[in-house]
Parts: structure tokens; sequence; C-alpha cells
């Protein structure tokens, strides 16, 4: 069965990984990105044509991707005059694998299906290296029959993927998912800042809490920073600050409070405006350290 062609926006870290993977199982692809340099490097491996608008990605492909960093960006791709929305053909279908507001992914869904085309939100877990081996967890979510003709090509990219129903599902579970991860990573970050100012050492602190119900991965990330230096989750305080924002949008939306996301969200903000947007988030450490009244 021929492969259908892949459009794909957004070639950072892990968009890049995931198009060398697609290439790798023989995917055609037509590619757009302001890095000249990453579309040089999709080119090079060959299968792959650069395209300048995403009116013109958007008529030569089958299945358009975007791995981009805002509901700005991805709005500002399908809406411009030359955008997506302007090239897409009837029974194409868009993918956003970012992390994008739910509200903003059902307005673009809507409008793509008065063009005849579909939509999945379809936001990702784990790191750009499960990218290049097509073994990404993939939250899907969108009209069952629309994913199910893509779910061949998201198997391809994912070791595990999930269909969650309605379109913004996928993106809904992935905010809820990174709220609660940023808020215990920034409670342990502090934890250890708060010993640190109580002359507790920082070790045996760990040592303690690891043997109870405390104990996780994100304990493991944060003691790697705030005990011995290694700054390795690689996910950044900026990144963080932006997805907490879009879960308190999503929250004033659903017509409630989250309080606790809220001193999450003031905590990273503050990290932010201290020049700290580009280290990883157990590095917020640094500035519960020396944070004063």
């Amino acid at each position: 069965m021929t492969k259908p062609v892949i459009g794909f926006i957004g070639l950072g870290l892990m968009g890049g990984n995931m198009v060398e993977n697609l290439q790798k199982k023989g995917y055609q692809l037509n590619v757009m990105d302001l890095n000249k340099d990453a579309v040089a490097a999709v080119l090079a491996r060959g299968g792959a044509k650069e395209v300048t608008t995403g009116a013109e990605l958007a008529a030569a492909s089958d299945i358009v991707m975007l791995c981009l960093t805002t509901s700005a960006v991805v709005e500002k791709l399908v809406y411009a005059e030359n955008g997506i929305l302007a090239g897409i053909k009837e029974g194409s279908v868009l993918i956003d694998f970012g992390t994008s507001i739910p509200e903003s992914t059902r307005k673009i869904g809507a409008d793509l299906a008065k063009k005849g085309a579909g939509m999945i939100d379809a936001p990702l877990g784990r790191t750009p290296a499960h990218a290049k081996d097509g073994l990404l967890n993939i939250m899907a979510a969108g009209d069952k029959a629309t994913f199910e003709k893509v779910k061949p090509v998201l198997e391809d990219q994912g070791e595990n993927v999930f269909y969650l129903g309605a379109l913004g599902a996928g993106h809904t579970t992935k905010l809820i998912n990174n709220f609660m991860g940023m808020t215990t990573v920034c409670a342990m970050s502090q934890a250890f800042a708060v010993a640190d100012r109580a002359g507790v050492d920082r070790q045996q602190l760990f040592d303690i809490m690891s043997t109870g119900p405390s104990n996780s991965p994100f304990m493991g990330f944060c003691k790697n920073y705030a005990v011995d230096g290694v700054s390795d989750l690689g996910f950044s305080i900026g990144n963080a600050n932006k997805d907490l924002g879009y879960f308190l949008q999503m929250v004033d939306d659903l017509g409630t409070r989250a309080q606790i996301a809220e001193g999450t969200s003031a905590n990273l903000k503050a990290a932010v405006e201290a020049g700290m947007s580009n280290g990883n988030v157990p590095e917020i450490f640094d500035y519960f350290r020396t944070l004063e009244k």
C-alpha cells in the first residue's frame, strides 16, 4: 500500500528527529522551517522537498504535521493568507504534535472540516531520542475515523499511541500531565532549597524522602541538580511556564480555578523574569535557594 505524503513544519530537536524517523521508514516528505540548516539536514538524507508556504505544503501533502512551540504560531501558520487552510486538500489530515490550547485546537478543527479536511491533536511524551527511534508516547484525539486513517503513521512514530476521544482531548491531557509534572518538580526543588537554607544536608534529605512514597523519577531529576549539579530533565523553565499558562487558560475556559497551578505558574514566571527561561526546570532550585522575603 502506498504511504501517504507527509508535510512537516517544525524541525526543532523533536520535530527534526521525528522527520528522520519517517525518512528511515520510507515516507516522502515536504518540509518547512525557518532554520535552513535543519532543512538542509533533511534534504541531504533524500526523499524530501523544501516548500516555502503553508499553502504549498498542504496542497502537496496527504497528512500535514506540526511540531511547533505555541498555539499562536500554529494559528498563524493555519490562517495566514498563504497558510495551511488556504491550501489544504479535501480528505487531508492536519496533526498537531505540539502542546496547544484545546479551544484553539477545536476552532482550527472546525475550520478544516468546512474544507473537507480532518484534524488530530497528538501531543507527545518522551524525548527527542525516542522520536528518532519511533518510540514516542502519543496522546491522540479527534474524530475516530480520522484517527484510524492516520493511525498507521502514528504507530511508525510512537511505541504507545493512545486514542483519547474528541478533538482537543489530547491537548487537554497533555496540559494536565504537564501541570502535575512541573508542580512536582517545583515542590521538590523548593524542598531542597529550604533544606539548604536550614542547614539540612540535601543528600540526606533525598536518602530519607526517596525511601518513602514521595520517591519518583521527578525527585531523581531534582536531586540530580540540587545535590549533584547535573541538569538532565531536558525541559526548559520557559516551556514549563508556557504550558502552565495554557493549563490555567484551559481551566478558566472550563469555568473553574486551579489554585495549585496558579502557585506553580507564579513561581515559573518569576524564574523566567529572573533570566532562567533556558534552564531545565529543576534549575528553579537556584531561584528558590536565593529567594528573599
